[in-house]
């Protein structure tokens, strides 16, 4: 899955004339707008948000389900996204033309404590506008508050650019002026109060948009309750960091079937069994069985020989991704984080792609052999030499790869736990202020939050909770304002490059936080 963004990279849907759209600049240190960088929602209707309050993907049913807007990953590489994507906030003061938010500063993004609901801050010339987003059930809900000078004349224009925008309608608040399929608009003075609903499904919902706000902020934080709590001696900061990643796998996981998407994005929107396999054992680890039993079943009705990744109803994607040699693994693994009969360890982990899926790329990698079950001698047969354990079998030249803190959690291997040790220091021997790269032949090199996930969960059970803490302090400075951890970022500049947040990645934060600081239910 690491090698996605590599692929599409390549591929270039637009941009390549002056007639195609250009993606608005950003302002600087900032991400491009449309691309996600917040997630809302509790597994039914599922958006992703970019910086600027855009709602820049809608997923229903589940979060792996349909796209109900179409911003195609391709065009975010590009560079060509329109101007007019999503749905999309612009105000205006007085004559002025209205502006997105974009084009403001003093941008911020954050949560509403223990919630899934979001809340996007910005000055826009004199006015302060402020965005309140939740996803509850099948309806989105967003309200927004424009502030100017008494008596100033304002205006709000909301574009609903997205293929079932006659699901939405103002909600709850007055003042309404003009409407089409694709526009809301608001007039007024001094002060604008909007809210909007878009329902999807059989049913539409009567609710007002600040009921459905106040409904989905009680039903995550009554969820987020049912969680052990890590033990006395966690920091405030790890309370957060664990908090937001299990919101995060919540937002992703589909409630009534257990598919877990890896990300709210194009091409991210999709089940991969390594991906789903860690959400189940971090939900188990956090005491939610049920989540993780669902999870668990819906990777049990998979035919892991035709895909590497499956969609929401469970067909294969076919991209041209052959099997992957880890899918059973982390089934099995899963299974047995959920209480649940698992299956022999798989023997077909050989000639094919890692979780790095370089395009077309197959071989006997490190990271399948641990998590098909093969035994630490084989490992070392295998892949062993004199420097330690190497990614591809057979070759030396192909170094460390950060996968071998697989044989620590949750593929235990005790007896290479010395070579395990070693090969995880040099990999953080290389690592910057936000993480480490998955490999040592990796291209590239902006860091990846799993990998620097990862490693902190083996190295706090291997006992070096100093390196575990380290790797941990990458990731608060990787993660985005909101709390979220981005596939990859910037090494210098720590700005978000791919989908954020990304579920593999918080899903091991949490267990990484719970082997630091173990709960008390698991304490002694």
């Amino acid at each position: 899955m690491l090698g996605s963004a590599a692929v599409l990279a390549a591929v270039s849907l637009s941009g390549g004339s002056v007639a195609d759209p250009r993606t608005p600049v950003p302002p600087a240190g900032m991400p491009p707008p449309f691309l996600g960088v917040a997630v809302i929602g509790s597994g039914e209707i599922t958006a992703a948000i970019d910086a600027y309050g855009d709602v820049v993907d809608l997923r229903a049913p589940g979060p792996a389900g349909h796209g109900l807007i179409s911003n195609p990953a391709e065009r975010q590489t590009a560079g060509s996204v329109p101007a007019g994507t999503g749905i999309v906030a612009r105000v205006a003061l007085g004559d002025g033309a209205p502006l997105p938010l974009w084009r403001g500063d003093r941008i911020r993004q954050g949560y509403l404590p223990r919630t899934n609901v979001l809340r996007t801050i910005a000055r826009l010339g004199g006015a302060r506008v402020t965005l309140t987003d939740a996803g509850r059930g099948m309806n989105l809900a967003r309200e927004i508050e424009v502030r100017g000078k008494p008596g100033e004349p304002l205006r709000l224009r909301l574009g609903l650019n997205h293929s079932r925008a006659g699901a939405c309608r103002p909600a709850g608040v007055p003042g309404a002026i003009g409407r089409s399929g694709r526009m809301l608009e608001w007039r007024g003075r001094g002060r604008i109060d909007a809210g909007i609903v878009c329902s999807f499904g059989a049913a539409r919902s009567s609710r007002s948009s600040g009921a459905l706000i106040a409904a989905a902020a009680r039903g995550d934080r009554s969820w987020l309750a049912r969680a052990h709590p890590l033990g006395p001696a966690a920091p405030a900061w790890a309370v957060r960091m664990r908090r937001r990643s299990l919101l995060v796998l919540r937002a992703l996981t589909d409630r009534r079937t257990g598919a877990f998407a890896a990300g709210l994005r194009d091409g991210w929107a999709y089940v991969w069994p390594r991906d789903a396999g860690v959400a189940a054992i971090a939900f188990a680890g956090a005491g939610y069985r049920g989540e993780a039993r669902r999870v668990s079943d819906f990777l049990d009705s998979l035919d892991l020989a035709d895909a590497a990744r499956f969609r929401g109803d469970r067909s294969p994607v076919d991209d041209g991704r052959g099997a992957q040699g880890d899918a059973a693994g982390w089934t099995r693994a899963a299974a047995i984080a959920a209480g649940r009969p698992a299956a022999a360890p798989s023997a077909s982990w050989r000639s094919r792609a890692d979780y790095g899926e370089r395009h077309g790329d197959s071989g006997d990698y490190l990271g399948n052999a641990i998590a098909s079950g093969l035994p630490a001698e084989r490992i070392r047969s295998l892949f062993g030499t004199p420097g330690g354990l190497v990614r591809r079998a057979g070759d030396p030249a192909s170094g460390a790869d950060s996968a071998v803190a697989w044989a620590v959690r949750p593929f235990p291997r005790p007896a290479l736990a010395a070579m395990i040790h070693r090969g995880l220091r040099d990999m953080l021997a290389g690592s910057g202020r936000f993480g480490i790269v998955p490999s040592r032949d990796w291209p590239g090199e902006d860091p990846w939050t799993a990998p620097t996930a990862w490693s902190a969960w083996s190295m706090a059970a291997l006992g070096d909770r100093r390196a575990a803490r380290r790797l941990l302090a990458d990731l608060r400075r990787a993660a985005t304002p909101a709390g979220l951890l981005p596939e990859r970022l910037g090494a210098v500049s720590g700005v978000p490059r791919s989908t954020t947040p990304l579920g593999w990645s918080h899903g091991f934060a949490s267990l990484a936080l719970e082997e630091l600081f173990p709960p008390a239910r698991a304490a002694g």
